[in-house]
């Protein structure tokens, strides 16, 4: 199941036309916020990401006012592994959101642009006593706890410091998120968190060990969810269970949501944030606690795309479009087989004739392919595409596989656009190896 969408492929004009962002100029072509992305290829080469800074702004702002409508105490922490360039991370500082980072390298690159270490969560079933202890060092604002072995390495750590660690336990509510089996992290069988029943035994004894602040619950059901109904029920365990702690004299203060919020990869129009909003309200919005929403993909996924060029049409039993572009520069459709949708750039070809295309990279690998049978015009060689919603978990996967260098960035900023990376040079590839 490839993002949780079955229906039908959206045909070039639906998937334009349900993008506000874009629009097909006849003269300058496909235009991402206003800025011709020829004029963009002219000056930066392809492949290169496309980022859109007004489309970030827009989203954060509708799930603020979504929140802010029903009334909730909810503070936003963007989950930087969607993406993590400083720019972006900036932009989002700037308009008030924290941050959820999974990593030391996350942590420190929030640090980087200015997010207060108390304005962070860290997540992640992998923490190091070194991560553990340099989160601590910065003054953390919440450690969100996997397991109790993990729960008795922080006290540890934080009674050698001689700090109190703010923590709040990760309950697994073992709801089923009905998104790719690769993201969803709620079910009992997955590796994160803690089971519900064993939650308010580790509570008490988290309230009891040295070192430690337990502040509240925390919750992640998976990525990529395009209805409210696993949210409802998931929250419904959440209230329950800050119901049960404090019937048993103990304080909770917070309940970290987690994210997931889901995108439209097709023409649909992915979660309704006003909907998500009262689902929040109607499950967890009396309890009296601060709430936490760590949202990554619905924040930066539309708001970047991938621009490319054709190298050439391979036609034998099936018609190839190869581009500059690969499955290292683009992960997902290998990796989840994920739809992206794609369009060219030209407005002739927009409008041109169709028939079924493979769409694929040139690396030694049968999965670089971004799309299989799909309805686009003829591509003749040095005509651009631009692969689309790939904000999210695009450039933060890329690797320099097969010895590529990794692509150029490009922020649009006010109809503006600057490059905030350059393209990686083949010499930058063993620039740090040592013989």
């Amino acid at each position: 199941m490839a993002d949780a969408f079955t229906g039908p492929e959206p045909d070039l004009a639906a998937l334009l036309a349900s993008r506000p962002a874009l629009s097909m100029q006849a003269r300058e072509g496909l235009c991402f916020e206003s800025v011709p992305l020829n004029a963009i290829a002219d000056q930066y080469g392809t492949p290169v990401w496309v980022y859109g800074a007004g489309s970030m702004e827009a989203r954060y702002k509708a799930l603020r006012a979504a929140l802010d409508a029903e009334n909730l105490p909810a503070h936003i922490h963007y989950a930087v592994k969607a993406n993590d360039h400083l720019a972006i991370l900036g932009l989002f500082h700037r308009l008030g959101a924290g941050a959820d980072v999974v990593s030391i390298g996350e942590f420190l690159r929030a640090r980087r642009v200015g997010v207060a270490g108390a304005e962070i969560v860290y997540s992640g079933v992998g923490k190091s006593a070194a991560e553990i202890e340099a989160a601590l060092a910065q003054g953390i604002g919440q450690i969100n706890v996997e397991s109790a072995e993990e729960l008795e390495m922080i006290s540890g750590i934080a009674a050698r410091m001689g700090v109190s660690a703010p923590v709040a336990l990760r309950m697994n509510p073992d709801v089923d998120a009905g998104t790719h089996a690769k993201i969803t992290t709620g079910l009992a069988e997955n590796k994160f968190g803690i089971a519900a029943a064993e939650i308010p035994a580790l509570y008490a004894r988290a309230a009891s060990l040295p070192g430690i602040k337990p502040r509240g619950i925390a919750l992640h059901i998976g990525s990529q969810i395009l209805s409210t109904t696993p949210y409802a029920e998931a929250y419904a365990r959440a209230a329950a269970m800050v119901g049960a702690l404090r019937a048993q004299g103990q304080s909770v203060e917070v309940l970290d949501l987690g994210g997931g919020l889901g995108i439209g990869y097709h023409d649909e129009p992915g979660l309704n944030l006003a909907a998500f909003a009262a689902t929040v309200r109607r499950a967890v919005g009396g309890l009296g606690v601060q709430l936490l929403l760590e949202p990554g993909r619905y924040l930066v996924g539309p708001a970047g795309l991938l621009l490319a060029s054709v190298i050439l049409q391979k036609r034998t039993e099936k018609r190839f479009v190869v581009l500059d572009a690969a499955m290292n520069e683009l992960m997902r459709p290998a990796l989840y087989e994920a739809w992206h949708g794609i369009l060219p750039v030209d407005p002739a070809l927009f409008h041109g004739a169709q028939s079924p295309a493979d769409v694929v990279g040139p690396i030694c690998e049968s999965a670089d392919c971004f799309a299989e049978g799909r309805a686009l015009p003829d591509l003749p060689p040095g005509t651009r595409v631009a692969l689309l919603d790939t904000g999210a978990y695009g450039a933060v996967m890329s690797s320099a596989y097969n010895a590529r260098p990794r692509a150029a960035s490009v922020l649009i900023e006010h109809g503006q656009t600057r490059l905030i990376t350059p393209r990686q040079a083949p010499q930058d590839l063993w620039a740090d190896e040592i013989v």
